[in-house]
């Protein structure tokens, strides 16, 4: 009598077949999460770094279209710069926004850019003071003028700029990222480090949101990104203060 030989390739199927529905262990699950949490302390901040830089350019952009919009103004007026506001109808109609409880509209710029958006740094997040959108600052001190108060306590108005009277135009601020205060909140003029009306550097200051660089808005067109920063006091304005020791980098000389 014959005996069949029992068939092994149907026990090495079965043995197989036996590992492939067997799963995960749990130090294999133990190992994978650690790997993926490896890998995510690597790449995380690089995706904060990459969204921060995202939002820098942004920035850059909304200024470069500020200060196209300021040339553009100047142009159509004698070549004098856009005021920094002035009152109307009980209403004070600014560069950025003439706004008034429960409402806003464009201001003296408004007509050359039609957008609120573009005065909304991406990287700002403080006090808007009812401005819809906000972020940035206008050289009030030399270039769109102002009411200051003199020595012996009378007010007096500066006149806006002519463009012809600046003297240094890529080294004169027109808009910048502007902050003031802790927590850092928004302000809409610029000032000068012997501007009388900053109140010993409180408000007019530029704010250096971007990882320690400001981006400014230059009188002929440019804009770039600074770390230069000049009268900060950590203690009143964390990463505020001015371009400049001096007025160098605001005036008209």
């Amino acid at each position: 009598m014959s005996v069949k030989p029992p068939d092994v390739r149907a026990d090495r199927d079965g043995a197989a077949g036996s590992r492939g529905a067997r799963g995960f262990t749990l130090i294999e699950l133990l190992v994978v999460i650690a790997i993926v949490a490896v890998l995510a302390s690597i790449l995380f901040p690089a995706f904060a770094a990459g969204k921060r830089r995202a939002a820098q350019t942004q920035c850059l952009s909304n200024l470069k279209q500020l200060i196209t919009a300021w040339q553009m103004y100047a142009d159509d007026n004698g070549g004098r710069a856009c005021p920094s506001y002035y009152f109307a109808e009980g209403r004070m109609v600014s560069w950025d926004f003439t706004t008034w409880p429960g409402g806003w509209s464009h201001g003296l710029l408004g007509p050359y850019h039609r957008s609120g958006e573009i005065h909304r740094c991406p990287s700002f997040a403080g006090q808007g003071w009812d401005r819809p959108f906000t972020g940035y600052a206008y050289n009030a001190s030399y270039i769109g003028g102002d009411a200051v108060r003199s020595g012996d306590g009378s007010i007096f108005i500066r006149r806006p700029a002519l463009l012809s009277e600046i003297a240094d135009p890529a080294g004169t601020a027109v808009f910048a990222d502007a902050g003031f205060g802790n927590p850092v909140s928004a302000h809409n003029f610029l000032r000068a480090p012997s501007d009388r009306t900053s109140g010993t550097f409180r408000n007019g200051t530029v704010h250096f949101r971007h990882d320690g660089a400001a981006n400014v808005a230059r009188a002929d067109g440019s804009v770039v990104s600074t770390r230069a920063i000049y009268r900060h006091r950590p203690d009143l304005a964390p990463m505020c203060g001015t371009l400049s020791e001096d007025d160098s980098a605001y005036d008209l000389k």
